[in-house]
């Protein structure tokens, strides 16, 4: 702790701080906003406004990872919920069946008192019209007997076994219910450092503001550049394989019918073409419902209809579609047939970052509808808008 305590210069302690990582946070503020400071820090020491972008940004990613673990928690949750209220429902039909068998089991009982089973073998014997009637009527209780209690310990059994169920269910929900709200707090946490951020960037100055206005729509620039390359070497792979299909049905055609070759190469082009007209019937109709949803907020965990979050908006063009895709990014991403980005087609997901944790339905043209992040809206843009570096995978879900 002395080096922290050396380390600060006079005019600079803030009252509040506990930790070193909000000593370092408040410095930090501090060097970047502060314009009347008497020993003001050299360009050189002071973070960057791209510095600055970039922990803000880093936070908006903690924030959706979050959300992501959140949106499979409150999903496993539900089917948890849905499994413990079928086992409830079991439980409420045994017992009803077995409260059954025991009021059967009472009658019978109460007949045997009537037919004087109670009564002693001697005396029932001595009382009953013929032995072959006293042997008929004894053989008969001992085999309703013999079933009644084997109906009733079969239905202990399965009660025994069901409730024990109906624990393990509970039990297994109770678990994921904590799960869930530790999820909870953990990004009330992240949301919390979201506002600080925020804040921060809302304390810079206008230069400041300027300045970093400049170097995002510089990056938007290069994102966009990106996108146009990807759309060009897209374009002329497509014409390159036109010709080529041109070509082989030109041959196929000159060879007539004798030529095997020919034969085969017909066969070769026939079964893909269902399959892409299939899939761009499906990317259309996907395409067309993620459209609808420009404009709308990004809200975590959120499925639509007014606000989405990047998994929720997804899931709901391709359900649109006729395809049911997973909730969550991490799922998603395994729903489907994994592609080079050079090959994606309208429709195809993009997903974003080692951990996973966004994800965007590809336009063409190297660009996306998403819905970004927290404070953002759903909207059109490059699959390049974090840099190239920041695309994970392509795949296509149907």
């Amino acid at each position: 702790m002395a080096s922290h305590r050396k380390s600060r210069t006079p005019g600079t302690r803030v009252a509040g701080i506990r930790t070193p990582a909000l000593a370092t946070a408040a410095l930090t503020s501090v060097a970047l906003l502060s314009q009347t400071a008497d020993a003001a820090p050299s360009d050189d020491d002071r973070p960057s406004l791209e510095e600055v972008e970039k922990k803000v940004d880093d936070l908006y990613r903690q924030a959706e990872s979050a959300t992501e673990k959140y949106n499979a928690a409150k999903e496993k949750t539900s089917k948890q919920r849905k499994r413990v209220d079928t086992l409830l429902d079991d439980v409420a039909k045994r017992t009803q069946t077995l409260n059954e068998a025991r009021e059967e089991l009472g009658s019978f009982a109460a007949a045997q008192y009537r037919t004087g089973a109670g009564v002693p073998d001697t005396a029932t014997f001595l009382l009953a019209d013929s032995p072959q009637d006293f042997f008929d009527r004894n053989q008969l209780m001992d085999r309703m007997t013999g079933r009644q209690k084997a109906a009733v310990d079969d239905y202990v059994t399965q009660q025994s076994e069901t409730m024990e169920k109906r624990k393990e269910a509970t039990e297994s929900l109770a678990t994921l219910t904590d799960s869930q709200d530790d999820l909870k707090t953990a990004k009330a946490t992240v949301q919390k450092k979201l506002g600080t951020a925020r804040e921060l960037m809302s304390k810079l100055t206008a230069e400041e503001k300027a300045r970093l206005a400049a170097a995002e729509e510089k990056k938007q620039e290069e994102a966009a550049r990106k996108a146009a390359e990807l759309a060009r070497q897209q374009a002329e792979q497509q014409e390159a394989e036109e010709e080529a299909g041109q070509q082989r049905q030109a041959e196929s055609g000159s060879s007539g019918t004798s030529d095997s070759s020919g034969s085969s190469g017909s066969t070769s082009t026939t079964p893909s073409a269902p399959t892409d007209s299939s899939y761009t019937a499906k990317a259309e109709k996907a395409l067309a419902f993620a459209r609808a949803q420009i404009g709308k907020p990004y809200v975590w965990g959120a499925t639509g209809p007014g606000s989405y979050d990047c998994s929720g908006l997804t899931q709901g063009a391709w359900k649109a579609a006729g395809v049911s895709l997973p909730r969550t990014t991490y799922d998603q991403v395994e729903a489907g047939t994994t592609i080079a980005v050079s090959q994606a087609q309208p429709g195809d997901l993009v997903f974003f970052y080692d951990d996973i944790t966004h994800v965007g339905i590809y336009v063409g043209n190297g660009m996306m509808i998403h819905a970004p992040k927290p404070g953002t809206y759903v909207r059109e843009e490059s699959i390049f808008y974090d840099g190239e570096s920041s695309i994970h995978s392509v795949v296509r879900p149907a």
